[in-house]
């Protein structure tokens, strides 16, 4: 799924949004991303449910391991439950995968 030949985008996002013009045939409809997940984590974050936002995160970071945004998210999430090395450690992956505040 990484390459269609003829399309030009290497965002994951656009290649989904436009996988139905191309193969019609899949069902693209239980597609998780992991924007998804990290858009997930915010919300629960803003609700105060650290615990259930690193899990969100998490997720996202499974399935795309260079998603800079759900490690520094992770990491603010760790901060407010005070467990600063392991916040220490979200916030510096995402700095070494190039995140940029």
């Amino acid at each position: 799924m990484n390459r269609i030949e003829g399309y030009n985008s290497n965002s994951k996002s656009d290649l989904l949004a436009n996988l139905k013009e191309f193969r019609p045939e899949l069902d693209t409809s239980k597609v998780q991303l992991p924007g998804d997940w990290d858009n997930k984590g915010n919300a629960l974050y803003n609700q105060g449910k650290y615990d259930e936002a690193i899990q969100a995160y998490d997720r996202a970071t499974e399935i795309d391991p260079q998603y800079t945004e759900a490690w520094d998210d992770k990491g603010e999430a760790l901060k407010a439950l005070e467990k600063t090395t392991e916040a220490n450690d979200a916030f510096a992956k995402a700095k070494e995968l190039g995140y940029k505040d």
